[in-house]
């Protein structure tokens, strides 16, 4: 078991951020366009291009803002690299907004929309219960949490789709 000791925690905070935001933002986006479009090939290159974009967008946000930190930091106590926090902000990002994304390709459509809003809320719940493990806090409130948030923001998406329905 890995303890904080040996995990830098900005490439914690890096990873933890990515992953949730890309479960959160592209299941909702995913069921939102579900919903309001109802054609696969829609959801699909929606799903793509909003994992794409972001991924590149979380990434280099997060190198630039690590950046900053480290120029602003007069006498060089910033350890952490830019590129590492910005590189894996990307992966975390891309790998997550697959798990949404890969039941609407694997699974039939458009009963794939509710497999992918499971998979992503159990995502975000395991990742809330391996935060609090990792922590030392709550697993179970850590998944809950982060459950709970990530329910809403699908919510929304949802609500979104049936109002602007084409």
């Amino acid at each position: 078991m890995c303890s904080m000791g040996n995990i830098n925690r900005e490439y914690l905070r890096s990873v933890i951020f990515g992953i949730e935001d890309s479960l959160v933002s592209t299941t909702g986006l995913i069921a939102g366009i579900s919903i309001g479009a109802e054609s696969r090939r829609v959801v699909l290159l929606g799903g793509i291009v909003a994992i794409m974009v972001e991924a590149v967008s979380m990434g280099a946000g997060e190198y630039l803002s690590d950046d900053a930190v480290a120029e602003l930091d007069k006498i060089k106590r910033h350890k952490d690299k830019p590129m590492v926090s910005g590189f894996l902000m990307f992966c975390s990002y891309l790998l997550a907004g697959l798990v949404p994304l890969l039941p609407i390709v694997f699974f039939v459509y458009p009963s794939s929309i509710w497999v992918s809003v499971v998979l992503a809320l159990a995502g975000l719940f395991l990742l809330g219960f391996l935060k609090g493990k990792v922590l030392k806090t709550s697993p179970f409130k850590g998944g809950l949490k982060i459950l709970i948030v990530g329910g809403v923001a699908t919510a929304f998406g949802l609500l979104a789709g049936y109002l602007f329905k084409i």
